[in-house]
């Protein structure tokens, strides 16, 4: 197993356990279904996930 396959894999794990959904949800998920679930699909004319955003999931979700 690759080291990159092995940390998408971690992240979907966080990622589905972030929204609450069980694996069978979170896998039948769309790329539009997971947006929403993690509130990035608001109508505030955001241009998406600025630096300091970004920041604050890698310090809340830290690669192990």
């Amino acid at each position: 197993m690759s080291a990159t396959f092995a940390a998408a894999a971690r992240m979907a794990a966080r990622l589905a356990a972030h929204v609450g959904w069980p694996p069978e949800v979170f896998w039948a998920a769309t790329p539009a279904d997971l947006r929403n679930a993690l509130g990035l699909d608001d109508d505030t004319g955001a241009a998406g996930l600025d630096r300091a955003a970004f920041a604050r999931l890698m310090e809340a979700f830290p690669d192990e």
